[in-house]
């Protein structure tokens, strides 16, 4: 392992994400240090997985999105009203609901989050040109021709403006690895405790900032190809933060590993090879704790694996389905819900965080001690499923949308949104409305519930494949060359 010097990708955009696993509470005081308390969150009071959303200033209500998908992994931000209907195209009429909209150099996939009034988003900058990017559903899986010199970037962003903060250039060099067409050279979502601020990218290295963008601390760690039958394809697998420990997942199919690394000083605390435990992965890890023990979830092929955060000992394993796993591993209703596709095979399981050993399914059976239920064929391909108010919502590269019962699973219904509606940017859920976000660049509103409503499409004017963040009731769409505050 050396350090890197300071001037030193989610496949398909949505899985760059992960879960934070980090209970906080910030002082009301302006005047006074931050300081960080454990706590339980109200609705499972034995399970800590993410930082409160919602932090009081005084008597002002700030709801942060730290992470992929926001508070806990989960994609859910409640407590304000979010719009259903809004024009962000001028091309296909007149703009209307746009509170302003950022351009961002380059091109990445990287969602955004937000601390506070401050938004943070990485990216990728082809020096030689606009790099290419190919949406759509088709069958081909070649990489991309795109591997000329790039500027990797993170930029703060002024959350209620746009108004650029602050920029930092990480690294400028050529790509160590290829990328799919569809994927970018910067998939990976950043992760913030409030504090400091993490970005990892992958082969092109492991960086810690303060929130005013000094760098405290970055790390090499060599090159991490994620790639399928020998085609690169890229990194995605976003960093996961639980109190003063990062955990990377890296799952170069030579050398596939997760670790953990301290915080403070980026010092490598413990690395465990998945060797016979995953061919590869997309999907970003998910740490949580359910009083007893503290687990990192990973997403996998031929296993799904849990490791015991401490010293990164396998706790329990469950034999998968889809041989391109993708999907981040999250927390819903006190259950773990991890899916995957490709290859003929997409299931979907809900597994108790209790559970030991070998967990993996009997032929025909679809649950077990461990194994609450799953669907056999119920999992998508790309995009992180959502649980909300009941119901598990899944939308795939296809375009097709469904649900499920959360305590039963029984299929609700199924059904295509438009020829034109794949998915790769995953589910966010607020005011009783379900956000799906398409490749061609149309932003679905769902109504939650047993029956399909679809309330709005609204045109965003340019591909979307980022998972959008909200704060606050504003929407916060990354698109292929733009942040787009909506609200």
């Amino acid at each position: 392992m050396r350090e890197r010097s300071s001037d030193s990708a989610k496949l398909f955009g949505s899985s760059s994400r992960l879960s934070i696993s980090l209970s906080t509470s910030l002082s009301s005081s302006l005047s006074s240090r931050r300081s960080f308390i454990s706590t339980s969150l109200a609705a499972l009071p034995m399970l800590t997985i993410g930082v409160r959303s919602t932090l009081a200033y005084g008597s002002k209500p700030e709801q942060n999105w730290p992470q992929f998908r926001g508070p806990d992994g989960r994609g859910i931000a409640e407590g304000f009203p979010t719009a259903a209907t809004w024009n962000a195209d001028a091309q296909a009429g007149k703009l209307s609901g746009v509170s302003w909209r950022a351009e961002i150099p380059g091109l990445g996939h990287s969602s955004p989050i937000i601390w506070g009034d401050r938004m943070f988003v990485g990216t990728a900058v082809r020096l030689s040109g606009k790099a290419s990017l190919r949406i759509g559903y088709y069958g081909d899986v070649k990489a991309a021709q795109d591997n000329d010199e790039q500027r990797w970037m993170v930029l703060c962003l002024d959350k209620k403006t746009g108004k650029k903060l602050w920029e930092r250039v990480i690294r400028t060099a050529k790509p160590l690895t290829e990328r799919h067409e569809k994927s970018s050279h910067a998939n990976t979502t950043l992760i913030t405790n409030g504090r400091q601020l993490v970005a990892f990218f992958g082969s092109e290295g492991l960086y810690c900032f303060d929130l005013n963008g000094k760098l405290l601390w970055n790390k090499d760690l060599g090159v991490i190809n994620n790639s399928w039958h020998g085609i690169g394809w890229g990194y995605s697998s976003s960093p996961a933060l639980f109190h003063d420990r990062i955990v990377l997942l890296c799952d170069d199919p030579k050398d596939p590993f997760v670790a953990a690394f301290d915080l403070s000083n980026g010092k490598e605390v413990w690395r465990t090879s998945r060797k016979g435990a995953c061919e590869g992965s997309w999907g970003t890890p998910m740490v949580v704790n359910d009083g007893a023990r503290t687990q990192v979830v990973t997403n996998g092929w031929p296993y799904i694996v849990s490791y015991d955060l401490q010293g990164g000992k396998e706790l329990w394993r469950l034999r998968g389905g889809g041989d391109i796993p993708i999907p981040t591993p999250f927390l819903a209703d006190g259950l773990i819900v991890i899916c995957n596709a490709h290859g003929g095979k997409s299931p979907l399981f809900a597994v108790r965080p209790t559970a030991q050993g070998d967990i993996s399914l009997k032929e025909g059976s679809t649950s077990n001690d461990s194994v609450a239920w799953s669907v056999p064929n119920g999992g998508s391909y790309i995009s992180t499923p959502i649980v909300y108010k009941g119901y598990i919502y899944l939308a795939n590269f296809n375009g097709v949308l469904r649900c499920y019962d959360f305590k039963t699973a029984q299929k609700i219904y199924e059904q295509r949104l438009g020829a034109d509606a794949a998915c790769s940017s995953s589910l966010v859920a607020a005011d009783d409305k379900i956000y799906c976000a398409t490749e061609d660049g149309t932003a679905h509103v769902i109504k939650a519930g047993p029956k399909l409503e679809i309330l709005s499409k609204n045109q965003m004017g340019e591909p979307c494949l980022a998972t959008p963040a909200i704060s606050q009731g504003v929407l916060y769409f990354r698109t292929a060359s733009n942040v787009i505050a909506i609200g």
